[in-house]
């Protein structure tokens, strides 16, 4: 997710849907606990009937069709280290708490790249140089895929970024050569696109990132005993959050660099699905052509797509609560543009960002999430009406999880809790918090549907 307008053309279509307020009120919850939770070892082989596959336009798991509810909780390999960030008994906490709402499909980061010295970039990093990569956070991602097979929950785990806040294009450019990045927020965001543009024209950042790839995918988990292409809670890897060519003459390069980053990935790893991390059409710059010939390759398994009402200018900023139904509409075009495409490359879907901000765009807890509630039935609704149909919309995660955390600042510096809302956006404007009781209704009531 990142803050960016983009403004297109899909029309209106009119969707109500009803919304209940809530109030989140009390002192931080989310604070650093003692790392008591024990490690527990599962050395043991893999059935192949374990893994995620597809069929055709449906997701499968345990040779049926797999509707989910899920979530981003992107830092969850931070909480499951031992080291700065580390808290292992939140992040069961959290694990128990979303297994309890019905929510089992978690995307995640494997870890944070270096950040420019202009960004507020996640710390600490999985891979400050190149190649050098931070064992303790690797433990850290090795625990948490463990925790999550205990609950029977799975991951889609994403192993780079087009934007700065976890370093991601910049990291590989900057050790290129090509100085740190501008911030990609607010006035910077032009400079930023101009520079990331390079990325897929930069053989030697390339070879950075397929090195990369091939480090994490080809990993032993020290915790299970397994490499990772047989553990049975990873559901995919992808290639990038949210990949841009930044520019449309890039859209040619960008499709060669994700087929070839998805051939690396199942020449290592054929258990597991690859998808790319697209925001969809925008991803692609409102290209459809490019969109679905780069989610037609044959080692994509599904095609992706994030929906940000606020960020695009579906919703005005200064009064989002008044255009939540013009919101709705947006989305509702948005998705139904690319079951198009989905049915027309034979691939499922799976809307895996999107959100909406407090009452007025507030940040404070005791404003209520009316509008997000609206918007996430939406959503949900449209994944209901899916599994009942045995339609291509296999699932949803919506951005994101803050669970137990509280923001301590508008601006996240190290050693606040980590949100979903990562370093370069306000701290609580997208989060679902465990006291944000209305939304968590929703949540629970969908996923009891989808279980049904």
């Amino acid at each position: 997710m990142h803050t960016r307008k983009l403004n297109q053309l899909i029309l209106f279509m009119l969707i109500l849907s009803t919304g209940v307020t809530s109030a989140c009120n009390g002192k931080n919850s989310g604070t650093k606990e003692s790392n008591s939770a024990q490690d527990s070892t599962v050395v043991s082989a893999t059935p192949e009937n374990s893994f995620i596959t597809i069929e055709g336009t449906q997701i499968m798991r345990g040779g049926k069709p797999y509707y989910f509810i899920g979530t981003n909780f992107w830092y969850a390999p931070i909480l499951g280290s031992t080291g700065e960030g580390g808290n292992r008994d939140r992040l069961c906490k959290e694990l128990d708490a979303l297994k309890a709402l019905g929510v089992e499909n978690l995307r995640i980061l494997a870890g944070a790249d270096a950040g420019s010295a202009n960004a507020n970039s996640v710390k600490p990093y999985l891979q400050p140089k190149p190649g050098e990569l931070n064992d303790t956070l690797l433990v850290g991602l090795d625990y948490t895929l463990a925790e999550l097979e205990k609950r029977g929950m799975t991951a889609v785990i994403y192993l780079t970024n087009s934007w700065d806040w976890s370093g991601g294009f910049g990291f590989y450019l900057r050790e290129c050569g090509y100085g740190d990045s501008p911030n990609a927020s607010g006035e910077g965001y032009n400079d930023y696109v101009k520079y990331s543009s390079d990325f897929v024209r930069e053989k030697r950042a390339l070879e950075m990132y397929y090195n990369h790839v091939r480090a994490i995918v080809s990993r032993k988990n020290s915790i299970t005993g397994r490499y990772y292409k047989d553990e049975p809670s990873i559901m995919a890897w992808q290639i990038c959050n949210e990949p841009r060519p930044f520019s449309k003459e890039n859209n040619k390069l960008m499709a060669d660099w994700l087929s070839r980053s998805a051939r690396i990935i199942k020449s290592i790893d054929s258990n597991h699905l690859v998808s790319t991390g697209s925001e969809g059409l925008y991803g692609c710059e409102a290209d459809r052509h490019a969109c679905e010939f780069i989610h037609g390759d044959p080692n994509i398994d599904y095609l992706t797509v994030h929906i940000w009402p606020l960020n695009w200018g579906w919703a005005s900023r200064t009064a989002p609560d008044a255009d939540i139904q013009k919101a709705c509409q947006r989305t509702g075009d948005y998705i139904d543009l690319h079951i198009e495409m989905s049915k027309l490359i034979n691939k499922p879907m799976v809307i895996e960002e999107f959100g909406f901000c407090r009452r007025d765009n507030k940040n404070d807890l005791s404003n209520d999430v009316e509008s997000r509630d609206i918007l996430y039935s939406y959503v949900f609704d449209h994944i209901a009406r899916s599994a009942a149909e045995g339609n291509v919309i296999a699932g949803c995660n919506f951005w994101g999880w803050g669970g137990s955390g509280r923001p301590a600042n508008e601006v996240w510096n190290a050693g606040n809790d980590y949100l979903c809302d990562p370093p370069h956006e306000p701290q609580g404007w997208y989060s679902v918090f465990d006291c944000d009781h209305t939304t968590l209704s929703i949540i629970k009531k969908y996923t009891s549907k989808l279980n049904k």
